[in-house]
């Protein structure tokens, strides 16, 4: 078993698998409704909707810094972006299907990986805010941790939505 084939196992386990940890994110999401979703339970927390929307967003970042070797801030509009102000089951279905596919393209990426890959810097060009360059390998660790942390915080959302 390469590196790769390793961390794909993490990134599916904190996704959807047998996370040692507890539950995967993807059960987190399992069986909520558009309103449900929507719902601040928490003052000043955000949605599980909007989570779901950030998270989808990193994924896809991760992705990029992977592909590309470089970091693109991303604005706070992208970090978080809003979620919709008409609420509906389809809406909500199409940001979950969002949120499996740029999981699913970033495996991809990974299959490939080699070693050297992983060793990779990114981040390093000149203008690049100090601090922010890592190496794939930590990048692709970090998302399975970030998709995890936010799991957490869903399950939270949900007891206090009496779910």
């Amino acid at each position: 078993m390469t590196e790769a084939d390793r961390i794909t196992d993490q990134l599916q386990r904190a996704f959807d698998g047998a996370a040692w940890s507890g539950p995967p994110l993807l059960i987190t999401l399992h069986h909520l409704t558009a309103s449900q979703a929507a719902a601040h339970p928490i003052a000043q927390a955000h949605s599980i909707w909007e989570i779901v929307l950030h998270l989808t967003a990193w994924i896809r970042t991760v992705q990029q810094r992977v592909e590309t070797r470089r970091v693109t801030p991303l604005t706070h509009d992208q970090d978080w972006p809003a979620q919709p102000s008409a609420l509906n089951e389809e809406l909500w279905e199409n940001s979950l299907h969002h949120l499996r596919t740029a999981h699913q393209q970033l495996l991809g990426t990974v299959a490939v990986l080699t070693d050297a890959d992983l060793n990779a810097a990114v981040g390093e060009e000149p203008g690049v805010e100090p601090g922010t360059a890592h190496s794939v390998y930590v990048l692709l660790h970090g998302v399975a941790q970030h998709n995890l942390y936010h799991a957490g915080q869903i399950a939270l959302l949900r007891k206090a939505l009496g779910l």
